[in-house]
């Protein structure tokens, strides 16, 4: 399926992919501001579900990394920079691993190579933020507004559930040999420590803490991340 797409300024393509409850055009606006004026082609796409990409949720992650494939090849992409936070990380990931001669670098954050300790009463706190967030007048009329047609609550409610992590693929990086760097705010020390463990898992993946933020990483920190990234991919 290809995927609803944002593209911004002309010159070496970079991916960049947004986390989940969010789309292309809501996340990275910051970098696609650096990256343009970079002399970069930026590509922001809606994964299934979000935005104006439709899409069933079932076999959410694999058909994603198929839905990008599909989408750079429409757009006669044949190598690129990916990046990607969170849920989008996951999907960078996940198709770095598949088509890893399309990616020149890969950039990832917010993302476990493991399941944590307390992950069940995680998604329990998470889910019961989401039915919250549901009578949210403010942010029902955001999410109505960005999403579209899709049905955006059944997504968060599915991101909320136990399985929903993949984590027999976030685990599996000893393969990876594209220049990888994994992007992790110092606040979060869970993500902190998933640092750690991917440097052992793959001695060749970069690790970079930046301060003074969490989990979203490029957007509490916008400017570092931006050129912590282009240092990186230069």
């Amino acid at each position: 399926m290809i995927l609803h797409t944002s593209i911004t300024g002309d010159g070496e393509p970079i991916v960049l992919i947004h986390s989940g409850g969010m789309t292309g055009v809501t996340e990275y606006k910051e970098q696609t501001e650096y990256f343009s004026a970079q002399n970069y082609k930026v590509i922001r796409p809606d994964l299934r579900g979000h935005g104006k990409s439709v899409g069933s949720l079932e076999n959410f992650f694999s058909d994603c990394v198929k839905d990008l494939y599909e989408t750079l090849d429409h757009l006669q992409i044949k190598q690129c920079h990916v990046a990607g936070v969170s849920v989008g990380g996951i999907v960078s990931l996940m198709f770095a691993k598949e088509y890893p001669g399309m990616v020149k670098s890969l950039c990832f954050s917010g993302v476990f190579p493991i399941e944590p300790e307390n992950w069940a009463e995680s998604s329990k706190e998470e889910a019961e933020h989401y039915e919250q967030l549901f009578h949210n007048d403010e942010a029902v009329a955001y999410l109505n507004e960005i999403h579209g047609d899709n049905d955006w609550k059944s997504l968060l409610r599915f991101m909320a559930e136990d399985d929903f992590y993949p984590f027999e693929h976030t685990g599996n990086v000893s393969a990876l040999q594209m220049p990888t760097l994994y992007t992790v705010g110092e606040q979060q020390e869970q993500e902190v420590s998933a640092a750690i463990t991917y440097k052992q898992l793959n001695p060749n993946i970069h690790i970079s803490v930046i301060p003074f933020a969490g989990h979203l990483v490029h957007r509490e920190q916008p400017n570092l991340y931006s050129q912590i990234l282009h240092t990186f991919i230069k």
